[in-house]
């Protein structure tokens, strides 16, 4: 009998346990940035910004995407006008930590507000994580109701805390940027160079037969001095909204 009690007192405490782990509080995510102006946005707002977004289409080369954030008075909820976005599910977790890191950083209450995003251009050149970081600038901006300038542009992956993942076609997505009139473009830390690897054949004649082999040597690309940009480092949202945010 007292060997039934222990047991049974041993699993009410367990399911207490469990109870209190399930229904205590969440932690809030703690960003990289301190600085950033803390609002209370009203449900009757209704702001847009606009942002272009540096891509890469099928083929490789570097284009530029138009991405319009909007909100308007609702009920809390992210809204996409996408194609296809059911499709990449990659994209879709880019918006949804863009708005929890935007409304972290703000201070934002958006339970009476909906956040709208929406691609201007063919949105199969973001698919994928490399536009969360944009998505974030953009959300932060509207919700604060600022504008962003033209000539500033932004890649990268963003995490909940704040920070900016490394993404891959810099130079393409760089290239596609100065033409059409950036003059700073914020790559995540580390990125700020491109290694490319140039195959070279060398050939010797050894009596009647020729053997040839091909190496591949390394060549680093200053993403600055080759393509003219003023390329800068990031390593998270607070350090890219300084150049984006006067």
């Amino acid at each position: 009998m007292t060997r039934d009690l222990f047991i049974g007192f041993g699993i009410i405490a367990v399911s207490l346990l469990v109870l209190l782990m399930i229904f205590s509080p969440a932690e809030k995510i703690e960003t990289s940035v301190s600085d950033v102006q803390k609002i209370q946005v009203q449900p009757a707002t209704s702001n847009f910004v606009t942002v272009s977004i540096p891509a890469v289409d099928n083929q490789g080369n570097g284009v530029i995407a138009k991405l319009e954030v909007r909100t308007t008075a609702g009920e809390g909820r992210v809204l996409t006008n996408i194609d296809n976005l059911l499709f990449w599910v990659d994209t879709q977790y880019s918006i949804k930590v863009a708005e929890m890191v935007a409304e972290n950083m703000t201070g934002a209450d958006l339970s009476n507000i909906d956040l709208i995003y929406t691609i201007e251009s063919d949105a199969s050149v973001i698919e994928g994580g490399s536009a969360g970081a944009a998505l974030t600038i953009a959300t932060i901006a509207v919700l604060q109701n600022r504008s962003l300038p033209p000539d500033v542009m932004i890649t990268g992956t963003i995490n909940p805390d704040g920070t900016i993942g490394p993404v891959g076609a810099i130079f393409a997505k760089a290239k596609a940027s100065k033409d059409v009139g950036a003059k700073i473009f914020l790559v995540p830390e580390g990125q700020g160079s491109q290694v490319n690897y140039i195959p070279e054949k060398s050939c010797e004649q050894i009596g009647s037969i020729t053997f040839c082999k091909t190496e591949y040597k390394a060549q680093k690309l200053d993403i600055s001095k080759d393509i003219g940009l003023d390329v800068k480092e990031v390593s998270n949202i607070g350090e890219a909204l300084k150049y984006f945010v006067a």
